[in-house]
């Protein structure tokens, strides 16, 4: 870890620690305007008027933000992806930890929550995008701060297999959030007047757990490198 690239870390998370109060703040104000601080009711956010577009353009232009963050933060596409993951997981993080601050909601880890609304309703207790987003900061951290393999080494190559391992942890993630929302579509209901079911702990901790084999795998790496220095 060099000291420049120690600085553009702490760049980046502050820039998504600002981004989170405002999200929080926008977020709060969207639901006191529509009687919505719990978000766990049915109808959770009403799309009167252009209020339902401009909430999704608002989604769309976080993500925009957040990837633009990773590419002005560095040069190579594993980096950028990687700044990217750090501001993703900060702002999730501090976004929870601001929304209790400013209306002591959430109550707990295990209040649900909309988590997002594109392509469909995301729905899921607070603990599972918090989990997700410590591991993004995590993996973040070491593709940006330890980890120099160039494009296409031998090192790159050994990761595929348990990069693809990671995506399919993605794939089942985002199915266990979205998958009541797919359900009431499929049977032609209105997915804004739907509650979700229990969350489907078991296979999301399936999820998860392909989500951290290569996180696992890049601090393993990086673990040994250390110590062959030190040696």
């Amino acid at each position: 870890m060099t000291r420049k690239a120690l600085a553009r870390w702490c760049l980046v998370v502050v820039f998504a620690a600002g981004m989170a109060w405002v999200e929080a703040a926008s977020v709060y104000y969207l639901r006191a305007m529509v009687d919505r601080i719990e978000p766990y009711q049915m109808n959770p956010l009403p799309m009167h008027g252009v209020l339902g577009p401009v909430e999704l353009v608002r989604e769309a232009a976080t993500l925009v933000m957040l990837l633009t963050v990773g590419m002005l933060a560095a040069r190579t596409w594993p980096r950028r992806l990687g700044y990217t993951a750090i501001a993703f997981g900060v702002w999730d993080i501090l976004y929870y930890v601001f929304l209790k601050i400013i209306c002591d909601w959430p109550k707990s880890l295990f209040d649900w929550d909309i988590l997002f609304l594109l392509p469909l309703p995301w729905w899921g207790p607070v603990l599972a995008p918090v989990c997700i987003a410590s591991l993004m900061v995590v993996w973040g951290t070491l593709a940006t701060q330890f980890t120099d393999d160039p494009p296409g080494s031998q090192t790159t190559r050994g990761r595929r297999p348990l990069l693809g391992l990671g995506g399919l942890g993605i794939a089942l993630a985002l199915s266990v959030f979205m998958i009541d929302s797919l359900r009431t579509m499929n049977q032609g209901r209105d997915v804004r007047d739907m509650l979700p079911g229990p969350f489907n702990w078991p296979v999301f901790c399936v999820a998860l757990a392909c989500m951290a084999l290569p996180v696992a795998q890049t601090g393993w790496r990086t673990l040994n490198r250390a110590v062959d220095i030190g040696g």
